[in-house]
């Protein structure tokens, strides 16, 4: 009598593997882009001098492709209200933990440092351009405000950068190390 072995589980081969649907998948990912393009530019700015004329135009841009990443976590919450996520494999109830607190925080930051971004433009004179048209101001020109509500933002950014961290450690530990192909789930 034989008996049928199965080749061990390369990553990204088990074709059955709960998956996330792909317009969860494609939202994931844009905004991941979205996020480290806006990260890395926003530290880049922040070194930048004041009253450089290209700096104007690298914080409208900052400002839109942020409000445009927002709609998209939007989105993304929205729809992950209302579609099946697909379960996660075996693992003790800390990481389970671990892994819930994180996605946790990891929204709050998301939606926390855009409104923080945005209160911050409220308080100055010049408010927020999204893609060139002038947004409502929540505020008047205040720099007590501005300097709260910026700083919020920075502190937010650094707390995002932590969490993306954490959560790219986690996925790595979990294709690399446990190989319960964790991370297929959220492949194209």
């Amino acid at each position: 009598m034989t008996m049928a072995h199965s080749p061990p589980a390369q990553p990204g081969a088990d074709a059955s593997a709960p998956r996330y649907a792909g317009s969860m998948i494609a939202l994931h990912w844009l905004i991941a882009l979205g996020i480290i393009g806006l990260l890395a530019l926003g530290l880049y700015m922040v070194g930048l001098p004041k009253g450089l004329p290209f700096k104007a135009t690298l914080l409208n841009l900052h400002k839109s492709v942020g409000l445009t990443v927002f709609l998209l976590v939007l989105l993304r919450i929205m729809a992950r209200v209302a579609l099946h996520r697909p379960p996660l494999p075996p693992m003790r109830p800390w990481q389970r933990a671990a892994a819930r607190t994180t996605q946790g925080l990891l929204y709050a930051a998301m939606v926390a440092m855009p409104l923080c971004g945005y209160l911050g433009s409220s308080f100055n004179r010049y408010g927020t351009r999204f893609w060139g048209i002038l947004l409502p101001k929540w505020g008047w020109d205040d720099a007590g405000l501005r300097e709260l509500f910026f700083g919020l933002h920075q502190t937010v950014g650094y707390a995002l950068i932590a969490l993306i961290a954490l959560h790219v450690a986690g996925a790595l530990k979990h294709q690399l190390i446990d190989r319960d192909n964790l991370l297929a789930r959220m492949l194209p």
